[in-house]
């Protein structure tokens, strides 16, 4: 009789988050527990423990490996018939049009209550998106497309912005949030960026709205 072959961690790291990102797709996050993602995995609840701390730090990391596997700005890196306005314009498309992704993190938005997960998130943003985020807009500067003085300070501020909006960070009702969308979207216009397009902020409304509890 073969014996059954034995999982590196790697595998067992991704197969759970292969099951979590199934259930949380399909059941919901809430009604996700962890015995039901290791039911899907194959495995017992003690090997999930030796990868995660908790559901909610799966989720977590979900949604970073899913911006990693269709990050929106590799799509334009290397476009020549786009200028630098046009690729963020076109970046941006391509992220709405992640509707798996853009379901995942509205599934997140209540555990970023967690001030630990908070500041995890936050730096996994800066780290990440401010380079990509200054890419794009010194290219604009260069072409002509974008007409700003502060490349620098808005390629940081950016990444930022989504945290000020969150209903659990800053409590807000729905009103409150498209009004902080609509600010975003003058005061990146005066700045320069005008990137803010129609629809926007009602989605905004509706993703971060996900799990509000009405500024409470």
């Amino acid at each position: 009789m073969a014996r059954p072959v034995k999982k590196t961690p790697e595998q067992w790291k991704k197969e759970i988050l292969d099951a979590a990102k199934e259930l949380f797709l399909t059941k919901g996050y809430e009604e996700t527990a962890v015995a039901d993602i290791m039911e899907r995995a194959g495995g017992a609840k003690g090997m999930f423990y030796r990868f995660f701390q908790s559901k909610e730090e799966v989720i977590h990391v979900l949604g970073d490996q899913m911006f990693l596997e269709n990050n929106p700005f590799e799509v334009v890196r290397g476009r020549s018939d786009l200028n630098g306005m046009q690729k963020i314009r076109e970046m941006l498309a391509a992220d709405r049009a992640d509707k798996e992704r853009e379901k995942i993190n509205a599934q997140a938005v209540g555990i970023l209550k967690d001030p630990r997960i908070l500041a995890a998130a936050v730096a996994a943003n800066r780290r990440v998106l401010t380079s990509l985020w200054f890419e794009l807009i010194e290219e604009g500067r260069r072409d002509g497309s974008i007409q700003t003085a502060y490349a620098r300070e808005l390629s940081e501020l950016l990444p930022l912005v989504n945290f000020w909006m969150l209903p659990s960070v800053f409590p807000a009702d729905e009103e409150g949030i498209v009004r902080k969308c609509r600010f975003v979207s003058e005061v990146l216009s005066a700045m320069g960026l005008p990137i803010m397009e129609d629809g926007m902020c009602e989605r905004a409304e509706k993703i971060m709205g996900s799990g509000n509890e009405k500024g409470e």
